[in-house]
């Protein structure tokens, strides 16, 4: 069945990359919602209302936005979205103030606490997962994602980056019974000292710091507690690709593999995956994907 929160529950921070202050109000909303923004700070004629879909995707450039017909757009929504689809969140109406979506820790684990602290609703109305049924993929100068038929949800993902403490990582999770909470929700964004000038200057990762982001150098982490996991940087691309791929509208019935995949990529293999009717179906979630709790 579906789930809802029970009351509302609210969050303040810092937008990863407009460096603004933003205050966030994730309220329930009825069975067949779905997951809705509403920019609150818009008070003009343009509508404020987005939905979170994939064809609402306007700019994947470091980080998911999406956008009304008005031109009204909230960015870096990919890490609230994980946690929704992370508690089984089906039905949600999200006020919020600002541009972006608060940054957090740079992880998703800020608002599974608090969504878990506030407890779930089960309303009487099927939850309908979306079934892949035969395999979907999108390849860019060497980087692939792909979508194939799978009984479980299940996301593998690989990385390879030029420095000691990434290099190579693998990392496979299969989301059943709140598991993302414990695996995957408390694995931050990361980026490179080398590169915050550039970022700066393209007028990204304003509100970035260690507080918010795994920060390196050549050769080592500046945060001063370090890492929450050796492999903590695979865990945050898969944490991506789950609030990315949950703009399908609803939880996907797939395996997923990410072969140094982005935003942009997974948006790409959800437009590929519904521009054919024969690639998907809706069918009933199973129960041990279902669980909110």
């Amino acid at each position: 069945m579906q789930h809802t929160l029970k009351t509302s529950v609210t969050f303040d921070g810092v937008g990863l990359h407009s460096g603004c202050d933003v205050t966030m109000t994730v309220h329930p909303a009825e069975a067949g919602h779905g997951i809705v923004f509403v920019r609150t700070d818009v008070t003009d004629s343009r509508a404020q209302a987005i939905a979170a879909r994939w064809d609402a995707v306007v700019d994947t450039k470091l980080c998911t936005v999406i956008g009304n017909e008005d031109g009204v757009t909230l960015g870096t929504i990919e890490h609230l979205m994980a946690a929704l689809r992370g508690c089984a969140i089906d039905n949600a109406l999200i006020e919020i103030n600002g541009p972006e979506v608060p940054v957090m820790d740079g992880s998703s684990v800020a608002f599974v606490e608090k969504f878990d602290e506030t407890g779930f609703v089960r309303q009487d109305a099927p939850r309908r997962a979306i079934r892949v049924l035969k395999e979907v993929e999108v390849t860019v100068e060497g980087k692939k994602v792909a979508l194939k038929p799978a009984d479980i949800a299940t996301f593998s993902g690989f990385i390879d980056f030029d420095h000691p403490l990434i290099g190579n990582q693998k990392y496979e999770i299969k989301l059943l019974n709140g598991n993302f909470r414990h695996d995957l929700a408390d694995a931050r964004t990361f980026g490179f000292a080398h590169e915050v000038e550039a970022l700066r200057k393209m007028g990204l990762a304003l509100g970035g710091s260690l507080d918010n982001a795994i920060v390196l150098d050549s050769e080592k982490v500046l945060n001063a507690q370090g890492l929450r996991y050796s492999d903590e940087f695979i865990r945050h691309k898969l944490l991506d690709a789950i609030g990315d791929l949950y703009l399908a509208g609803g939880p996907l019935l797939a395996a997923y593999e990410g072969e140094k995949s982005s935003h942009d990529l997974n948006n790409k293999l959800l437009h590929a995956l519904f521009a054919d009717d024969s690639a998907w179906e809706f069918v009933d979630a199973p129960a041990d994907q279902v669980q909110a709790s």
